[in-house]
């Protein structure tokens, strides 16, 4: 009896149901601590990237999180175990005070979902919140909550009315992505514009690209939904309120440790006994990180809103209700109820009933708007004194300093360089005028700044490697790699694909006999950092998807290859190590390939065959490259006489070099797709990374823009098939050498791939 909780007399054994306890604070700190380091690395990602607004990157509202943070509140809602010491009630208001940091440290992440996860999300927390308040109220009245009563109902109120201001901030959500969207396409039409302009200037291809990026991140910044939410009325509102959470922690807590005799607490220990004190330092650490990110939106407000301190405040005449506050609730009053009730009388009742909910919905919000504006109205008068202290002693500061005029050759001061001006790509909503210029000059030097970091993570081998290709003679090695002689394994071909012909290749480069380890090193470098911008490129250009299997081929063939100098299964050591002259090992892994290719063919997957070249097994589309550019070398081999391996590997460095630096032709259009055709919620990240690929690879971009370009326009110059068969007419054309015409064309196409469309 005694293992079913009963004694032997037959008596419940209470005590022991309580012995886990412990075991289950633990837990609760442990969720307490998840929460604390989620949201010190959302503070520490704001301040590495300047942002300041703090975007919500490791905690935001969702299942995961929610989950977590019912784990760590548990003592919120443990309604029967006895918390009799002082620490135990102080963990009780810790727990309460979490669930407002976590709401007011997350308010941005709504920005990021879509309608229905906004729905799901907010009734996840609606109820985990309605639980909390309730439970802490049956504590208070049953006496489980004896101490900290007011500190308890400062934050239960501040927790509801956080609820309140989230759920109605939610509502604006898509009318607010609705606006930019509509803003944005307004402003790139402008900036299309102004960047066709650009390319008629004397400016190199860098300097326009930066310009353009410039544009773009303006834009994309400022558009961005967590930015937008993070700058808002309501969210600065939610920063004061998640402060004033912390503060009524920090008084309790206070009180508790210095002035302990003001308080009587019952006899006794709780059950959860040592993990109390763990519980408690946890949750206070995580409420003290948590409140650094509203704190800081908080802040930002009141000094952006402020900037001149004298008392001529921008916010004090805002006190207008903005139509997208708004907007969708009236939408939702004007759209019909579509309820199956076929009785008029019923139907009216429902109508009406949902046209006074929603007024009553849009003059809560009305309330909100103006709560949260007057809460920063109070929050500017308060700070006021201590902006205008500042401001005078930076003045005076500054009075001190010893300033240097930079001169020029002349003798005379030189003036200051003109920068572009952004305002006009900067996108606001209405009641955000005041912002434009602040958010235009915290961030006009933002896309410079990444490309200097960038610079200096130059890909130094792939460059080496480039030096090799040969421009002259229109990247020969796009046709030596594959020659049109050889005859195909299958009535279809596959099309050519720039990271699986480099990758093929460069197993058989590191196949050969008698190379130096230090020279294949120096092509696996060099290959290895060009296949990261081949990638980018396949990845954004192929609109169709046509090349998806086809580059995933490529990438299973180049991890085995780098990680154990292997093709698909056969040892590219071996050959070499056994005596096997080069021809010897061309023959060998083209036969393997044709083999591994007719096997397949023969076996059960006839059906794979029968359908498109693109949509064949990876191992198929691995073999088929293999054989095809196996037999041409072995063509070219036994026509130029390849006496040594050494030459021949001279002969395929060059070849990847040629097919590398055709395909990173299509850089610059990568960079301008890629701060296009994303959507409003990743635009921004776009962006900053296009400004990365162009400080890596301006280098790059130089010295292929030095070079003679084929007549293709941009569409076609993104695949390696039409480069090919513009190489297959050229060389049709007698008494046609294609270094003219390429030189020829490229004054037409290359203005073409110059223009960003």
């Amino acid at each position: 009896m005694g293992k079913l909780g009963c004694s032997i007399d037959g008596v419940l054994n209470e005590a022991k149901f309580s012995e886990p306890l412990p075991w289950i604070g633990i837990y609760i700190a442990a969720a307490s601590l998840a929460c604390a380091i989620a949201m010190a690395a959302d503070a520490i990602h704001g301040f590495r990237h300047w942002k300041l607004w703090f975007p919500c990157k490791f905690l935001a509202i969702n299942a995961t999180s929610l989950t977590i943070i019912t784990v760590a509140v548990k003592l919120s809602v443990d309604l029967n175990t006895a918390m009799p010491r002082g620490e135990d009630q102080l963990a009780k208001l810790s727990s309460t005070a979490l669930i407002c940091t976590v709401m007011g440290n997350s308010m941005p992440s709504l920005g990021t979902m879509e309608n229905k996860e906004i729905f799901t999300n907010m009734i996840a927390l609606g109820i985990l919140v309605i639980t909390v308040l309730v439970n802490i109220c049956i504590q208070l009245g049953t006496g489980v909550i004896y101490v900290f009563v007011m500190e308890h109902a400062i934050i239960m109120f501040l927790m509801l009315v956080l609820l309140v201001v989230l759920s109605f901030s939610a509502l604006t959500v898509p009318t607010i992505k609705h606006y930019l969207e509509l803003k944005y396409k307004k402003k790139y039409e402008i900036a299309l514009k102004e960047c066709s302009k650009s390319n008629e200037t004397d400016k190199t291809i860098v300097e326009k690209l930066k310009e353009d990026l410039m544009r773009y991140w303006m834009m994309a910044h400022t558009c961005s939904p967590q930015f937008v939410v993070g700058r808002s009325v309501t969210c600065t509102a939610s920063g004061a309120l998640c402060l004033l959470s912390a503060a009524t922690l920090a008084e309790a807590m206070l009180r508790f440790y210095l002035m302990p005799g003001s308080f009587r607490f019952c006899k006794g220990e709780s059950d959860y006994k040592w993990s109390i004190k763990l519980i408690l330092l946890t949750q206070a650490v995580a409420v003290g990180v948590g409140t650094i990110a509203p704190a800081m939106r908080w802040f930002l407000a009141i000094n952006f809103r402020c900037p001149t301190r004298g008392g001529k405040w921008a916010c004090r005449k805002n006190y207008k209700l903005e139509e997208y506050w708004i907007k969708r609730l009236v939408e939702m009053k004007e759209c019909p109820l579509n309820i199956p009730i076929s009785n008029p009388h019923s139907r009216r009742i429902v109508h009406d009933a949902k046209i006074k909910f929603l007024n009553l919905c849009i003059g809560i919000q009305a309330g909100i708007v103006f709560m949260s504006k007057i809460i920063r109205l109070i929050s500017i008068y308060s700070m006021s004194v201590i902006l205008l202290c500042y401001d005078h002693c930076r003045d005076w500061l500054m009075k001190f300093t010893p300033t240097k005029s930079i001169t020029n050759d002349s003798g005379s001061e030189s003036l200051p360089s003109s920068k572009l001006d952004l305002s006009r790509f900067v996108l606001h909503l209405e009641g955000e005028d005041s912002l434009v210029e602040v958010m235009m000059k915290d961030n006009r030097d933002a896309t410079d700044y990444w490309r200097q970091r960038a610079k200096k993570r130059q890909p130094k081998h792939l460059i080496e490697l480039l030096q090799l290709s040969r421009p002259s003679e229109g990247f020969k090695g796009l046709t030596e790699f594959d020659s049109f002689e050889v005859p195909s394994l299958d009535a279809e071909e596959a099309p050519d694909c720039w990271s699986l012909s480099v990758v093929t290749l460069t197993s058989i480069a590191a196949a050969l006999p008698n190379i130096n380890r230090s020279s294949i090193k120096h092509l696996m470098a060099g290959v290895n950092e060009g296949l990261v911008y081949v990638r980018h490129i396949e990845d954004d250009l192929d609109m169709q998807g046509n090349l998806i299997r086809i580059r995933k081929a490529a990438d299973v063939v180049w991890l085995a290859f780098e990680l154990y100098h292997r093709w698909l299964d056969v040892d590219l050591r071996k050959p070499s190590l056994q005596g096997k002259s080069p021809k010897e090992i061309l023959k060998i892994l083209s036969d393997t390939a044709k083999n591994t290719f007719m096997e397949f063919k023969k076996s059960k997957v006839d059906q794979c065959l029968a359908d498109s070249p693109s949509k064949w097994p990876i191992k198929v589309l691995a073999a088929n490259s293999m054989y095809r550019i196996s037999q041409s070398i072995l063509l070219n081999y036994e026509s130029r006489n390849y006496q040594m391996g050494e030459r021949l590997f001279e002969a395929i460095t060059v070849m990847i070099s040629d097919i590398l630096a055709a395909c990173l032709t299509n850089l610059q259009r990568f960079i301008s797709i890629k701060c296009l055709t994303s959507s409003i919620e990743e635009r921004e990240e776009s962006v900053r990374h296009a400004v990365n690929v162009l400080g890596k690879t301006e280098n790059i971009l130089k010295l292929l823009h030095q070079k003679a370009l084929p007549g293709l326009n941009p569409d076609q110059m993104a695949f390696m098939d039409e480069w090919r068969s513009l190489h297959k007419l050229n060389s049709s054309l007698p008494d046609t050498p294609f270094s003219q015409e390429s030189d020829s064309a490229s004054r037409t196409g290359s203005e073409v791939y110059l223009t960003i469309d």
